[in-house]
């Protein structure tokens, strides 16, 4: 990734997308009169369109906050002022995001290769090995009464 490392777990990077016919190819979320995380009134990408600009880039994700369009500051805007940026940002549009670090499984240094592994295997054992430890009580209290 192009972008640096900022306090608290986050990194930021600036992406370039060039305006597609149908636009840039993503939707927004949050403003100062819609917040979209609770007391944080950022703008965030909510939805990548497929085929449009951000989808075919491949940098921009959702969830990604939006700092600033072409240098200027998202900040403290509500939502239908960040909407007529965009749409005013012309052809070739400059977005500074900011993203959440994810944490990495396994030793210093190992870097996944990007997959959600979904639920930790003790999730999913856990709860099936309780029901089965039950059905096996059950069992064994029926078979005594017999």
């Amino acid at each position: 990734m192009n972008g640096s490392v900022a306090g608290g777990g986050f990194s930021e990077e600036v992406i370039r997308l060039t305006r597609k016919p149908s636009g840039l190819g993503f939707n927004i979320v949050g403003g100062t009169d819609q917040q979209y995380v609770s007391n944080d009134s950022s703008i965030f990408v909510s939805r990548i369109k497929k085929d449009g600009a951000a989808y075919l880039d491949g940098r921009l994700q959702e969830g990604d906050k939006i700092l600033a369009v072409n240098g200027k500051d998202l900040k403290d805007l509500r939502h239908k002022d960040a909407v007529e940026l965009f749409r005013n940002a012309g052809y070739d549009v400059s977005l500074k995001i900011q993203r959440r670090l994810q944490p990495q499984n396994g030793p210093v240094g190992h870097q996944g290769d990007g997959e959600s592994g979904g639920l930790p295997l003790a999730a999913m054992l856990v709860p099936g090995l309780a029901l089965a430890a039950a059905a096996i009580c059950i069992w064994l209290r029926y078979r005594q009464r017999m």
